[in-house]
């Protein structure tokens, strides 16, 4: 069985589309917000075609099972600066339990960027399902906040 879901997060970032869009593009960067808690690998090839794949150690909610959480990414289309996307698939001890298509976009607003993010996913049985992942995106998306505030000090 797959459940499909469609959902879209707003961000605004006190930072210029270039810093924002290096807070993707740059492995470095990228882990300070992306690749967080137990990680166990994390490489990043930004360029179509490119691959970004991570893997951490975590646990199923609290009081959970450790296991090992997988994310392949595959860059399908970028333009500096302006969108980024990618597919990707999610695992937990290597079974997939999901599939989708993330759209980023960058546009100037004011001295910062808004972010437009879109995700599309196929979810499949045992996953986490759309809520959980838009709530994991919203939480990343706030650490990057937090990233990029630390650069502009």
């Amino acid at each position: 069985m797959v459940t499909h879901a469609t959902f879209g997060i707003e961000r605004r970032y006190a930072a210029s589309p270039a810093t924002v869009f290096a807070a993707f593009s740059d492995a470095e960067k990228k882990r300070l917000w992306f690749a967080s808690g137990a990680v166990l690998e994390h490489s990043l090839d930004f360029r179509v075609g490119g691959v970004e794949r991570t893997r951490s150690r975590g646990t199923l909610g609290p009081g959970g099972p450790a296991v090992v959480f997988g994310n392949d990414s595959i860059y399908v289309d970028i333009a500096q600066n302006e969108r980024i996307v990618l597919a990707y698939s999610m695992a937990v001890d290597g079974r997939r339990i999901s599939a989708s298509l993330a759209t980023f976009e960058f546009r100037a607003d004011g001295a910062g960027t808004l972010l437009q993010f879109t995700e599309q996913s196929a979810f499949f049985e045992g996953s986490d399902g759309a809520a959980m992942r838009e709530m994991g995106w919203r939480h990343l998306l706030d650490t990057l906040t937090a990233v990029l505030a630390n650069v502009a000090n």
